[in-house]
């Protein structure tokens, strides 16, 4: 192995939007706010971390950081499936991040960093295509625990994910959305596994008939450019948003007064970031029902989800 270091290589990963709305667990578009992580391995042990921006405190974190656990496991998983013996050679990871998507704030954080962990290890091992986007959906529907948030950050576009008898599986649709979109991202945190706590085990059968008629209603007004009394219609929720509430009462509060303006207005992911399918030209106008304690990130959707570009060594 004297000699052996193949060359890094940084993954463009772009953040999400699940849900949007009444398309729980199902829905997720990708949008142009992304993440940069470059890895690189070599024979040497070890494992260091460089980050700039988001997540800074986790730079630390050595073998328990994620972008490193994906790295191992997908290099793992490649193995099994070409009978090499890569990651065993791959001792060492450098990791070099640059994160602008928000963290825990329902943007696709975690997605991001899974995505760019499957996606690096799979152009590093040269045994890399044997590993198509099927395998990488499934294993990062198996390391995130649902699909709907690597599923664009996988593809682009908006995407229709679901589990199947095979596991994770997805369509990507380009939508047709005018005016692209706004975050508004509050200071607040909220961790993913709090905002599922609050779900119920059931809901009204009335309530999960409306929804399945809503996310249909909204796939066709994303891809097919309805007009935006259609789209605030297909945007209504009943499954999961207001039983969450209670966790972020003023992004509960926002998406309220937003929709009462007439803005399609969903919670982004799990939140507490806010969605809205508005233009930038229009924030003045809503302002008042913004008020104040909110980034505002006007945004458009990314048609492609993660890239591949050569880059330089982690650090360097």
């Amino acid at each position: 192995m004297t000699g052996w270091q193949p060359a890094p290589v940084t993954v463009r990963t772009p953040a999400t939007s699940a849900n949007l709305g009444p398309g729980f667990d199902s829905l997720g578009l990708a949008l142009d706010l992304h993440d940069e992580v470059t890895v690189e391995v070599a024979a040497a042990p070890g494992v260091a971390i460089e980050v700039e921006g988001e997540g800074a405190e986790v730079a630390g974190r050595g073998e328990r950081h994620l972008i490193v656990q994906v790295v191992r496991r997908t290099l793992a998983a490649i193995d099994a499936r070409a009978g090499t013996r890569y990651a065993a050679r791959a001792a060492g990871v450098r990791l070099r991040c640059v994160n602008r998507i928000p963290h825990s704030r329902g943007l696709g954080s975690s997605s991001a960093a899974i995505v760019a962990g499957i996606v690096a290890a799979r152009h590093l091992h040269p045994a890399g295509e044997s590993f198509g986007d099927d395998d990488a959906l499934r294993l990062a529907t198996e390391i995130e625990g649902h699909p709907d948030n690597v599923a664009p950050c996988l593809a682009g576009g908006l995407t229709i994910a679901w589990t199947g008898a095979a596991g994770a599986r997805l369509v990507r649709l380009d939508p047709q959305i005018k005016g692209g979109v706004v975050a508004f991202v509050p200071d607040q945190r909220l961790a993913t596994e709090q905002a599922r706590g609050l779900l119920p085990d059931a809901v009204p059968h009335r309530d999960a008939a409306a929804n399945a008629a809503r996310a249909a209603l909204l796939v066709a007004a994303l891809t097919g450019g309805l007009p935006a009394d259609v789209l605030l219609d297909a945007t209504e929720d009943r499954l999961h948003q207001d039983y969450r509430a209670p966790a972020m009462p003023a992004s509960a509060d926002l998406v309220a007064r937003l929709r009462a303006a007439g803005v399609p207005a969903v919670i982004s992911g799990a939140g507490p970031t806010v969605l809205a399918f508005t233009t930038a030209s229009r924030l003045d106008s809503i302002g008042a029902e913004v008020g104040t304690g909110w980034h505002e990130h006007p945004l458009e959707v990314a048609p492609h989800g993660a890239r591949v570009r050569p880059g330089a060594p982690a650090g360097g």
